[in-house]
């Protein structure tokens, strides 16, 4: 297991710093390849990072952007993290990025599996992957006690998987455990005292308990208080 632990004086910093290094990390991608795909999560945390990240110039047109989960809502629902990547990251210089919305207006979220599947295959592996982690250490929508996260965290597991959770209002459409932690780069960004040590007791239990364990092999964490 490769876990780095990066600290930052602040928050600010983490924002300006961590958004740096993605773009690095998408520009390096895209000079030896002719596209390149991001991997973000929603919240509110990661907000600083995409208002850095849409203002750096790079082949934007050539990254294709999408999220690691997404509420069974609306794209102008208040809870839509769409909503929320419009507002912070699709703008400025990445406003010409592609993006694949995982919400299709579907009934139900189980109804677009298999399209949003074939969709997001020629994506994979995924160049940068950011992924958040929730005080229970969920990440994506890969919950503890979520109905179907036994397969979603199996190596067989397909791209992307309907799940439903208690204490998770709405359903979800999430990407699986081993297509995020297959990325090429893989990040987490975490802040405040109560996810690091979050984050530090995952380490010791089993992913089915803590979600984020799945993905700890290769990572780097972003910290700040």
């Amino acid at each position: 297991m490769s876990v780095e632990f990066v600290e930052y004086p602040d928050r600010e910093m983490l924002a300006l710093m961590l958004a740096d290094r993605l773009a690095s990390q998408l520009g390096q991608h895209l000079r030896t390849n002719d596209a390149a795909s991001l991997c973000v999560p929603g919240g509110t945390t990661p907000a600083p990072v995409f208002e850095s990240l849409s203002a750096t110039d790079l082949d934007w047109d050539r990254v294709t952007v999408f999220l690691g989960d997404e509420r069974w809502v609306d794209g102008e629902h208040n809870r839509s993290n769409s909503r929320l990547l419009r507002r912070h990251l699709l703008k400025d210089k990445a406003a010409g990025a592609n993006y694949i919305d995982l919400y299709t207006g579907d009934a139900q979220p189980d109804d677009a599996v298999a399209g949003l599947s074939e969709r997001l295959l020629p994506q994979f592996p995924i160049t940068v992957a950011l992924l958040g982690m929730g005080n229970d250490m969920h990440t994506a929508s890969l919950f503890p006690g979520a109905d179907h996260l036994a397969a979603a965290l199996a190596a067989d597991a397909p791209p992307v998987m309907a799940i439903r959770a208690e204490g998770a209002e709405e359903p979800r459409i999430t990407l699986t455990a081993p297509y995020l932690k297959n990325a090429i780069n893989v990040h987490l960004l975490i802040t405040g005292p109560e996810k690091r040590e979050a984050f530090e007791r995952a380490q010791k239990l089993d992913p089915v308990e803590a979600p984020i364990r799945a993905l700890t092999d290769n990572i780097t964490v972003h910290w700040a208080e």
